[in-house]
């Protein structure tokens, strides 16, 4: 091997090249298009009664996948708790989400699994994005979607009054977005290390108020 061969080795690791052919596979955000709307949004919030969520749920990144069953018990208006099984009954975990701060029992490897805060509150239709006022709006047919501060940029799309999107743009490019149908759906990825995170929800139920002691960590 020449010696500007080995410098060049050097320079670029395996691991650093990796991280930049991944960068590259991660797409750019398209152009807001439609027409210029108001920049007045659907409130986004928490409906005023308490609930009680059953989903099925699947991770995977690479080669791995783990699933299971899960329930989320939400309190208007900036309180849920996530309870996860793993199928087969191999464990369970829970984790808590209180405003913007999500607190996991099962240490990183449940955080990493789950979106961070914002994502994880618009995947039960809570729009809690930092408030900019540098937001853009565009309106097509029934479909709103704005952006929402700069780098990073919070794109929010709203078919009718339901937030059906929600994604995070670093440097023009999507890191990572959380997605909900309109049949109880909802998907989450984050591109550079393609994890992704289905919940397929079974059961939405109204409940009474819950104990305090569910919010303790």
């Amino acid at each position: 091997m020449s010696p500007v061969t080995t410098h060049i080795v050097h320079r670029f690791p395996f691991a650093a090249i990796l991280l930049a052919a991944l960068a590259g596979c991660i797409p750019k955000a398209p152009v807001l298009t439609g027409t210029v709307a108001p920049n007045r949004l659907p409130t986004g919030r928490l409906p005023d009664v308490h609930q009680r969520v059953v989903f099925d749920w699947r991770v995977r990144e690479g080669l791995l996948s783990a699933s299971g069953e899960g329930a989320a018990r939400i309190a208007p208006p900036d309180s849920a708790r996530l309870d996860l099984f793993l199928a087969g009954g191999f464990g369970s975990s829970h984790a808590l989400l209180i405003g913007d701060s999500l607190y996991a029992a099962g240490g990183e490897r449940i955080r990493e699994m789950l979106p961070p805060p914002a994502l994880l509150w618009a995947s039960i239709g809570r729009l809690a994005v930092p408030p900019a006022a540098d937001t853009t709006a565009r309106m097509s047919g029934d479909t709103l979607r704005a952006d929402i501060g700069r780098d990073p940029v919070w794109r929010v799309t709203f078919v009718g009054d339901r937030l059906a999107r929600l994604e995070r743009i670093e440097s023009g490019r999507v890191a990572e977005w959380i997605g909900r149908t309109a049949d109880g759906t909802v998907d989450y990825e984050h591109l550079q290390s393609g994890r992704s995170l289905r919940l397929r929800v079974t059961r939405t139920e109204e409940v009474p108020a819950f104990d305090a002691s569910i919010w303790r960590r």
